[in-house]
């Protein structure tokens, strides 16, 4: 086939499938019958639209329809954006610092497209998708053009990611991902215009990594979870730029949970292994620890509980082994909060309720609050399972008041949701009527 970054995205979905030009003319005017929309697409079309013209509406209908495309995607975005060709690009793209580059130029025009159909932004966006930044430095400005990138543009940029990332832990990432993905843009922007050292040039891919993983978690909170992937591939490639291996493995762990979110356990537990054996073997205690507690929830969520025990231990060691500011400015959050969520998400997963619900209460009693509103839910279940129908109130009531004042994540009102169903024997209960009527109002998360 070839090189995907060369070609025009239809063309790419076409040598993907293994189409010819004729060959994929005849299915469009086929389904097109199907559909109802009769076409005359031949050959000679589908090289015009190769070459960029664009195809009329009844045509662009029925070739998403023929790609499995849901119509929204379509809406969204301008021919031939919508064409399901990033991520495979994305991954076959070339390991170079020029090719991070062109993967976050295209990321960033792509917008929130996620390829299920959950588009992030509708109406009015809090921030928007370009932050104003006129009122930045005129430096900015001048680097776009071509003239040098200094030290503290680049400090600045950090102090921005910095402060986003503690946003987020207070608020969640439904409301900051359009500031994540103008700071990435500005950053890819800084690298392909700019000049700089070496020294800027590294710290640069790797603020990128961070931003771009910011990006992905923020899309997860959200609920985009195809379109947090394509960040985290952005973020594993930065890193890569960067020589920052150590984040690299911590990127690879967090996109783990993207698969086995979508039932793929086998492979999650795949991907943490690689994650720990291309770890650098000068990695903190604690960031080896939270690779270790990555792979006992992977071993969990594969039904291996004793395996996951093993790890979830090591993971425990490690911690106990670490120093106060040694973790890395990725991981300073990680903590005794971290370690009693997951060993109670173990715990509940083998058949220990009772025992899982004393460590997911220290685990909420001391996480923040976008993470005390996603815990509350696990909790509440925990409880449940246990016979313990008021504490399980008790617990969901903590996530759901959070929702219903500053924090908007969408794992979190999912697993209310989730616990709500669990409810349903004891349905003609008053605070369990009560509860069920406060979340069905929750303001959903734009």
């Amino acid at each position: 086939m070839s090189d995907p970054t060369t070609l025009h995205p239809l063309t790419y979905v076409r040598e993907t499938r293994y189409w010819g030009k004729a060959e994929l003319a005849r299915l469009m005017r086929e389904r097109g019958a199907e559909l109802g929309v009769p076409l005359a697409t031949n050959r000679t079309t589908i090289w015009k639209w190769e070459q960029g013209q664009e195809p009329d509406a009844d045509a662009q209908h029925v070739l998403a329809d023929l790609l499995d495309v849901p119509e929204e995607h379509v809406r969204s975005a301008p021919w031939p954006r919508w064409l399901p060709a990033w991520e495979s690009t994305a991954l076959v793209a070339p390991w170079t610092p020029a090719g991070t580059v062109n993967v976050f130029a295209d990321l960033v025009r792509s917008g929130h497209m996620d390829r299920r159909g959950f588009l992030s932004i509708t109406g009015v966006a809090l921030t928007g998708f370009a932050a104003n930044w006129a009122a930045a430095p005129e430096a900015f400005a001048s680097a776009f053009d071509g003239d040098r990138v200094t030290d503290a543009m680049v400090a600045t940029i950090e102090q921005r990611v910095e402060t986003l990332r503690t946003l987020d832990d207070q608020m969640g990432g439904a409301r900051l991902l359009d500031q994540a993905v103008s700071d990435l843009a500005l950053i890819a922007g800084l690298l392909d215009h700019g000049r700089y050292t070496d020294a800027v040039e590294h710290r640069l891919y790797a603020t990128a990594a961070r931003v771009s993983y910011l990006a992905g978690w923020m899309a997860y909170d959200k609920g985009l979870r195809s379109l947090g992937q394509r960040y985290y591939v952005g973020a594993l490639r930065s890193a890569h730029s960067a020589m920052d291996n150590g984040f690299g493995a911590f990127v690879l762990a967090e996109m783990g949970i993207h698969v086995s979110d979508a039932g793929d356990t086998a492979a999650r537990v795949k991907l943490i292994e690689t994650a720990l054996g291309n770890a650098p073997a000068t990695l903190p205690p604690a960031a080896a620890s939270y690779l270790y507690l990555h792979q006992a929830e992977a071993l969990s969520r594969d039904a291996r509980h004793e395996a996951a025990g093993k790890s979830l231990n090591k993971a425990h060691d490690l911690w106990g082994l670490h120093r106060e500011g040694d973790r890395p400015d990725w991981l300073g959050w990680y903590g005794e909060a971290q370690l009693n969520s997951t060993e109670g998400k173990i715990l509940l997963r083998a058949g220990y309720p009772e025992r899982a619900t004393n460590a997911l209460s220290v685990a909420v009693d001391r996480a923040v609050p976008r993470d005390r509103a996603v815990r509350s839910g696990r909790l509440a279940t925990a409880r449940l399972a246990a016979r313990d129908l008021d504490g399980a109130l008790d617990a969901a009531n903590v996530g759901l008041e959070l929702l219903e004042g500053h924090v908007r994540s969408d794992r979190a009102r999912v697993r209310l949701t989730k616990f709500s169903r669990y409810l349903e024997p004891h349905a003609v209960v008053p605070a369990v009527r009560e509860f069920r009527e406060r979340l069905r109002v929750l303001p959903t998360v734009i």
